[in-house]
């Protein structure tokens, strides 16, 4: 009943989500996504219990985390590889392996090393063997139509899974440890590869299907997969790539990097009591479904580059407005709201371009070396912002600065719109 309520809203036959195997596909991959989000973002939760019980300081732990960061970001343009020469599931299945090992041994750990290993190295490359790379292969084997409003809802689990699992493992690590935190998180991945094994066949035609909303078969942009680093951005692609590149970016050192990092210390800046400045952000986290999922719609209906045209452009007035603003406890959640429903919303636009220009076989690597631009600039938009709060005592030149950039990859984008993509 569900489905066939939904079905209408989200533009999908009246059977709804059950009327195709790629749906089950779909959530099945949601779900991975799911997984490995939470698993990253446990860390946050287990820095007190850690020190308690080791004696280790928050610069111990939070090197263990810089470590997983760097990796992960390192692992994604791997993952897009590997999704092109293993396939989705044994990529995915690789990516659930290295995770729990990771997760798994640190329950015997003893030394900060030892945490840097398991959290930072293994971790870090199992979940970025699991992200939104895995997701592209997925959108563009299994569906012909509806991708954006899909790559949409993959982009929300492999981000706001970071912010939404948090209460969930906070309060399993109060009632039962940290060690219990672990060992449910494991269980959350095992299920997640038994969702992968049981429901993920590589291709639509291995179980007699086309994609959906196809009407005949779907051709691949390149017959190789062995060349695929070199192929798409060598032959006219080079400019599009570079510029979606340097835009995600952007979107890292504005999101993660700058907002995700410091909006904490910038509400106890101008006397926002930290309860209130976390629940900020755990309503970003929910909006960000909202914002993603829509955004995916209108991919599928307007053109890619005007849509981040927009969402940048948003994005950049409403860090040069803030600063002026009176932040207040009012005026953040307005502040909160929008680039809530903005955060991931430049996903499913970038990925209809670079599926549009590299094909469906070459979709998920681009989309990797992307992603770990995206990473790149979070770490560098950290930095930066929080060297600007040392030297300047203020917020105000980090906010500014990140603005600026973000209205510099709107005016970028434009002249790659995708007006001239073909149907996909």
């Amino acid at each position: 009943m569900i489905e066939r309520a939904l079905a209408p809203t989200l533009g999908l036959p009246a059977g709804g989500f059950g009327c195709h195997r790629a749906w089950h596909v779909a959530g099945a991959t949601f779900l991975a996504l799911l997984a490995a989000a939470a698993a990253v973002g446990a860390p946050s939760v287990l820095i007190v219990p850690l020190g308690a019980e080791f004696g280790w300081d928050a610069v111990t732990i939070s090197s263990a985390l810089a470590v997983r960061l760097a990796v992960f970001g390192l692992a994604s343009p791997l993952s897009g590889f590997l999704t092109d020469a293993w396939g989705v599931r044994r990529t995915a299945c690789c990516g659930f392996a290295l995770l729990t090992a990771g997760l798994v041994a640190s329950l015997a750990m003893t030394q900060p090393w030892h945490l840097v290993l398991c959290w930072g190295v293994l971790a870090g490359a199992g979940s970025g063997l699991v992200s939104l790379a895995l997701g592209a292969a997925v959108a563009a084997r299994w569906f012909a139509t509806r991708r954006g409003l899909v790559l949409g809802l993959f982009g929300a689990a492999a981000t706001a899974g970071q912010m939404l699992a948090l209460p969930g493992l906070a309060a399993i690590a109060e009632g039962q440890g940290w060690r219990g935190c672990i060992l449910a998180l494991c269980v959350l991945l095992a299920l997640a590869t038994v969702a992968l094994l049981g429901l993920v066949p590589e291709e639509p035609d291995e179980v007699g299907l086309l994609p959906y909303g196809a009407r005949g078969p779907q051709p691949g942009s390149l017959p190789s997969a062995s060349s695929a680093p070199h192929v798409g951005i060598k032959d006219g692609g080079s400019g599009l790539f570079w510029v979606l590149l340097g835009t995600f970016v952007v979107c890292g050192a504005s999101t993660g990097g700058l907002v995700q990092s410091h909006l904490v210390p910038l509400c106890a800046d101008v006397g926002v009591r930290p309860l209130q400045a976390a629940s900020l952000l755990a309503g970003m986290g929910a909006l960000t479904f909202v914002g993603s999922a829509a955004a995916g719609w209108l991919a599928d209906r307007f053109d890619a580059g005007w849509l981040l045209f927009w969402f940048y452009g948003l994005r950049g007035v409403s860090l040069l407005c803030l600063p002026f603003s009176d932040l207040s406890f009012v005026g953040l959640s307005v502040f909160a709201t929008v680039y809530g429903l903005d955060w991931i919303a430049t996903v499913p636009p970038t990925a209809r371009l670079i599926l549009a220009r590299f094909g469906r076989d070459r979709a998920a690597l681009v989309l990797g070396w992307v992603f770990a631009g995206h990473q790149l600039g979070a770490a560098v938009g950290a930095y930066a912002a929080g060297l600007a709060r040392s030297g300047m005592e203020s917020y105000v030149p980090a906010f500014l600065a990140t603005g600026a950039f973000c209205l510099v990859a709107a005016a970028a984008i434009l002249p790659m719109s995708a007006a001239r993509r073909p149907a996909v």
